[in-house]
């Protein structure tokens, strides 16, 4: 029985706003700024605004966990001042948040590494979603981000992204076989959110017919 779904996404491509509606239209609970307030909580943080001009001048790995904990506000600079931070606190801490969330079970979780933590669960339904790079960028100057913040975005947290995955998992993100459903964000978030509920189900029935024909 599918009760997880994580939401893995292209910065930009309005994975947060697809996971929200996915989540509302199945009410369940939605692990995206929830999950980042609980890592941070976690990895005694506190809460601080961080000026662009920063982001420069990070250690590489608060640089890392700072685009890790971006959440569904694609183009907000709120994150977490790390107090220390370094790839095991990273790791062990998202993944105890991510796995403490699923087992609760009927949640979308967004991002944070919870396809690629979440892997071997047979109740999990994992969904990519990308769009082309001008409705990215399109998207985050809606967002209130001026062209050319939005393009600095758009071209460095994936960047970011794929240097967390490959440290702690050793793939090459997105690794898409790791995917049961990759979506182009670009044919709409209606469009998107559709697909994703009957991937899922149409998953979920697979399940249940496979189990049936093994007895």
């Amino acid at each position: 029985m599918i009760k997880i779904i994580t939401i893995e996404r292209e910065y930009g491509s309005g994975g947060g706003e697809i996971a929200q509606l996915v989540a509302q239209q199945l009410g369940w609970k939605l692990w995206d700024q929830r999950l980042t307030e609980e890592i941070a909580k976690l990895a005694n943080c506190s809460k601080a605004v961080v000026e662009v001009r920063e982001e420069r001048r990070d250690p590489l790995y608060y640089r890392l966990f700072k685009s890790f904990l971006r959440g569904s506000y694609e183009g907000s600079l709120n994150a977490p001042r790390l107090k220390i931070v370094d790839a095991d606190c990273i790791r062990e801490v998202a993944e105890k948040v991510v796995k403490a969330a699923a087992d609760e079970g009927n949640c979308v979780i967004v991002g944070r590494g919870s396809a690629y933590y979440l892997q071997p669960r047979t109740d999990a339904f994992h969904v990519f979603i990308y769009a082309p790079f001008e409705s990215k960028v399109r998207r985050l100057q809606e967002d209130g981000n001026s062209e050319h913040e939005a393009v600095h975005l758009a071209e460095t947290v994936d960047r970011d992204r794929a240097d967390f995955i490959k440290q702690h998992f050793s793939v090459e993100w997105p690794d898409r076989h790791r995917f049961h459903l990759m979506i182009n964000s670009d044919l709409g978030d209606e469009w998107a959110v559709d697909a994703i509920l009957k991937g899922a189900a149409s998953f979920q029935n697979r399940q249940i017919s496979s189990a049936s024909s093994s007895h």
